[in-house]
């Protein structure tokens, strides 16, 4: 059994969906005693990270744009095939995963609002019980993480830059030249052999900025996907009908991205001016070096968009393609980041004390309804990446299709490390998911909660329930709707059976649903009655 033995335990960014256990289950870790010696934890978490880039998960993508290094975690390891998050929005995320709790319990439900980091969470938990404790890279979910109270911590400014970012410490703010991802690898490498005590157990957090939006890959990746044509979504061009939410966001590929900022698109042949770009500094903080060499590798392709003079239905499928070679050569550091913690680990010796997790703080779209971005409980977006390692615990290739969350991370690195559980974590532990024996009241149905309405990309407030075969979704602020699918005879989500007479029963199984777990979980956002006039 993977959890009754202790390792160092590299997390990565998709443990964060592996732990479902309800609340009325009694907590695996209460009960766990330390045998050996406790295991130490690196959680390694992307931003962004769609499953579909991520080879280990088998998408046609990412048959053309591997992540070998993420690929060995599964080759050693677990895959988490039906690995989900509460709320798809980096803030709230994050917040989940730390206190094993919703949002609305947790207290942060949107982005912007400030961490409440009093509360308990599981890496100040570990830290009591003896553990050493460091978190480098994005935090996002307040200025810093002094309240958590770790040892040691490097985080970049709020989202942080791709290039020449600027890193905050409990000494001040430093602006280093260099590349995020490189720099966050970089300094977690450096933490693991110079800073860390070879005396205790250690839980290390290392959690990149990529993928996320504005897609930058380093200057080595700019050019690693030029020519290579990505398959086009058959939902791309979706019309929305039945949708009207869907209909009304702002996140499409073709109308809604910056063509500069996000595309990198300039306004002529010969010029190296961007078009729309409404956050220059992503660019204006490079070096002259560094942007003429990226200016020289985007030129190119840029000069032949202008002279082809492309409209309509073409030059939409164009910003796809240059959608794709920005995201998933930005991934591409990211992979070969974690290929140098899992170097780093096997040749220190540390590797067999080692449990490796790698997640993302949500899912994301790679065109599918013609989207970039997250937010919608729609698969694309609820989905995240998990996967473990644990080399002699762990048999390599193990794959769990029970459905998994990420307020399931604090309760199973809890079990790891012999701590006991507080009350009042929402989420299960997965270890035995891993072992092959997964409990008879594992949960059937996963409940999901979006809030941020206002705000970027006009997704509508909404809530919803998954099951292994369907979906129901409730709107509500000014669109007033319901959803249903069926995700076995439409796992593209494209047609909204809410009204289709045959499947009425399900409907009403699915609410019924609905309304349990809203109240199992104590959700009463909005109150009762219609949708869109909370109380």
């Amino acid at each position: 059994m993977w959890l009754k033995r202790f390792t160092t335990i590299l997390m990565g960014s998709s443990l964060a969906a592996c732990a479902t256990q309800g609340m009325d289950a009694p907590s695996r870790a209460a009960s766990a005693e330390p045998r050996g010696t406790r295991p130490n934890i690196v959680f390694i978490m992307s931003d962004d990270h769609a499953v579909q880039a991520i080879s280990a998960y088998g998408h046609p993508v990412s048959k053309l744009a591997p992540t070998p290094n993420i690929d060995r975690i599964a080759q050693n390891g677990v895959v988490f095939r039906n690995s989900f998050v509460t709320n798809s929005l980096c803030g709230p995320s994050r917040a989940a995963m730390l206190t094993g709790k919703f949002g609305h319990v947790n207290g942060f439900n949107k982005n912007g609002e400030t961490f409440d980091a009093s509360q308990w969470t599981w890496p100040r938990a570990l830290k009591e019980a003896g553990y050493q404790t460091a978190v480098i890279g994005k935090w996002h979910i307040g200025p810093t993480p002094e309240g958590i109270d770790f040892d040691y911590w490097k985080i970049l400014d709020d989202q942080g830059k791709y290039y020449n970012p600027d890193f905050i410490t409990a000494g001040g703010r430093t602006r280093v030249e260099g590349y995020a991802t490189d720099l966050i690898t970089r300094y977690s490498l450096d933490w693991l052999k110079t800073r860390r005590d070879p005396d205790k157990p250690f839980m290390l957090m290392v959690h990149h900025k990529a993928p996320h939006r504005n897609f930058m890959p380093a200057l080595r990746h700019v050019q690693k996907y030029q020519g290579v044509e990505f398959p086009v979504p058959p939902t791309y061009f979706d019309d929305y009908k039945s949708r009207p939410a869907a209909a009304r966001q702002e996140m499409n590929i073709y109308r809604d991205a910056q063509e500069g900022h996000d595309l990198k698109m300039t306004v002529a042949v010969g010029s190296t001016r961007l078009r729309e770009n409404i956050w220059p500094d992503d660019f204006d903080r490079m070096t002259p070096a560094q942007r003429a060499e990226w200016d020289r590798l985007h030129q190119a392709g840029n000069d032949a968009m202008n002279a082809a003079g492309l409209e309509g239905r073409d030059m939409a499928l164009w910003k796809y393609q240059r959608y794709m070679q920005e995201y998933l050569g930005t991934v591409a550091a990211v992979d070969e980041g974690v290929g140098e913690l899992l170097d780093y680990l096997e040749e220190s010796g540390l590797a067999e004390n080692t449990i490796v997790v790698y997640t993302s703080d949500q899912g994301f779209y790679l065109g599918e309804h013609g989207w970039f971005d997250k937010r919608w409980i729609y698969e694309e977006s609820m989905r995240t990446p998990l996967l473990v390692q644990y080399p002699g615990h762990i048999r390599g290739g193990t794959t769990v299709d029970a459905l998994v969350q990420n307020i399931d991370y604090a309760p199973t690195l809890l079990e790891c490390a012999g701590v006991p559980a507080p009350g009042g974590i929402q989420g299960r532990s997965l270890a035995p998911l891993v072992e092959g024996k997964p409990p008879a009241d594992w949960r059937r149905s996963l409940y999901y909660h979006y809030y941020e309405f206002p705000g970027f990309h006009s997704v509508r407030a909404h809530y919803g329930v998954r099951s292994d075969r369907y979906k129901l979704a409730r709107f509500y602020g000014d669109i007033d709707a319901w959803e249903f699918y069926d995700l076995k005879a439409d796992p593209t989500e494209m047609h909204n059976r809410i009204d289709d007479p045959a499947y009425r029963e399900e409907i009403a199984t699915m609410k019924a649903e609905l309304a349990r777990l809203r109240e199992y979980y104590g959700d009463e956002t909005p109150h009762s009655g219609r949708a869109n006039a909370p109380r």
